[in-house]
């Protein structure tokens, strides 16, 4: 078993890179698959996310070679129309992104129902509403296996989202690039990871017009060509580290990154009494450890609203503010897992359905806690991080899905964090631990 142990209540200092969004390359990674070229990605994360899907593409024919430590190069030339591998979809639920790929390419695909962290239901309807309208059938047959078939090809078609949804949206876009016609969808996600794949479908010789907008058009082509492409900075990755300044006291500054994509959860961390300083690609928060953090109340909402995937980290800042915040998760049913955790840690929380009250208290409890799903653990290391003496957080597995080299760089903030191999054993540690 391993898990982090962190020595919390000190304030952390200096500068942190930002990764390659998550987000994108999951989404990235498979449309690579719609060339018979060769694609070179670079800054690609290194996480446990991002190996499952290169590992699932090369189980299908593609030749993956590294060039640097986060630049990939992929030749999909002859990729086969394998069954997705059901052990390893299952780990992944960016893996419903083959879908659209394989019937782009081969007009037909089987895929298991894709696996992740478990927030609750998260059905893909709208997915198989936008296949079926571009002239797919669609059926779930038996042990959850996904069948799409296009015999006759892909026909473009305006497709209105009933809901909107990320991961439909890309899906879709992913489907229609090599259909036949113009394909408009209509209620469209907006976030940036979906401006960043429309980009490197453009990029390999796409025509997709309206991405960042609830309007889409995609115009179909015959055949698409490699290229090279740098994915966005992680905006996650990059509140993450904020919402931490905020919560520890201290200056932080998160460099390598798109002020614009991280407004919804800068200007939340102004409201609650954070300092705030931009500069071209880098953001700084700074709050001295004897100024208390104020209340607020939060709703997580489609970009360009505040994101779901920070609202964990920012369940701390609630539960560290002064008075009684409101948090409403606007997205998903059940992402309050990590509240319980929470509370082991001397928060004042009750959850209601989708509403959580915190009432904040002036300083958390270490203790030993259990990662539920990868922004949980994130937000628990931010826990332990704030509170003083030693907390232990297991089932690290969900944190590493998503945070590329986090030991290193919380350790050159100025944390103390280790990594035990098992809760006996202290002789294995990454990062330097003052």
């Amino acid at each position: 078993m391993e898990q982090y142990r962190i020595n919390g209540g000190r304030e952390l200092h200096g500068r942190v890179p930002v990764s390659g969004a998550k987000n994108a390359a999951l989404a990235i990674l498979p449309a690579t698959l719609l060339c018979e070229g060769v694609c070179r990605i670079e800054n690609l994360p290194q996480i446990s996310d991002v190996r499952i899907m290169l590992e699932i593409l090369g189980m299908m024919g593609a030749k993956i070679r590294y060039l640097k430590k986060n630049t990939v190069e992929l030749d999909t030339a002859h990729v086969r129309n394998l069954p997705a591998p059901y052990e390893m979809v299952s780990k992944l639920r960016a893996s419903y992104y083959l879908i659209g790929t394989m019937l782009g390419r081969f007009g037909r695909s089987e895929v298991a129902l894709p696996g992740g962290c478990d927030f609750g239901l998260r059905p893909i309807d709208q997915h198989i509403k936008g296949f079926e309208a571009l002239g797919a059938t669609v059926q779930i047959a038996e042990g959850g296996i996904v069948e799409a078939e296009a015999p006759h090809g892909l026909v473009g078609s305006n497709i209105y989202l009933d809901v909107v949804s990320v991961g439909a949206t890309m899906n879709i876009l992913l489907a229609a690039v090599r259909a036949e016609g113009l394909t408009v969808i209509e209620n469209a996600a907006r976030e940036p990871h979906i401006v960043d794949l429309a980009n490197f479908l453009n990029t390999m010789g796409a025509d997709i017009s309206g991405a960042g907008t609830d309007n889409i058009k995609v115009r179909g082509v015959e055949r698409l060509s490699g290229c090279t492409y740098s994915i966005i900075p992680d905006q996650i990755e990059a509140g993450t580290y904020l919402a931490l300044g905020a919560a520890t006291g201290g200056e932080i500054t998160v460099t390598g990154v798109i002020p614009k994509h991280l407004e919804s959860i800068t200007a939340k961390l102004v409201e609650m009494g954070a300092d705030i300083r931009e500069e071209d690609d880098a953001v700084t928060v700074v709050r001295p450890r004897s100024r208390r953090l104020s209340r607020i109340n939060l709703k997580t909402q489609p970009y360009p609203g505040f994101p779901t995937d920070m609202q964990p980290q920012f369940g701390v800042l609630l539960a560290l503010a002064d008075g009684t915040s409101i948090l409403t998760e606007g997205v998903y049913d059940n992402r309050y897992k990590y509240v319980n955790e929470l509370k082991r840690m001397g928060a004042n929380a009750t959850v209601d359905g989708r509403i959580a009250v915190f009432e904040g208290v002036e300083r958390l409890i270490a203790a030993p806690v259990k990662a539920p799903d990868l922004r949980a653990g994130a937000a628990l290391v931010i826990a332990a991080l704030a509170a003083e003496g030693l907390s232990t957080i297991n089932e690290i597995r969900y944190i590493e899905r998503g945070y590329e080299d986090i030991l290193n760089k919380l350790t050159d903030l100025g944390a103390d964090i280790r990594l035990i191999v098992t809760p006996d054993d202290e002789a294995r540690v990454l990062g330097r631990v003052n």
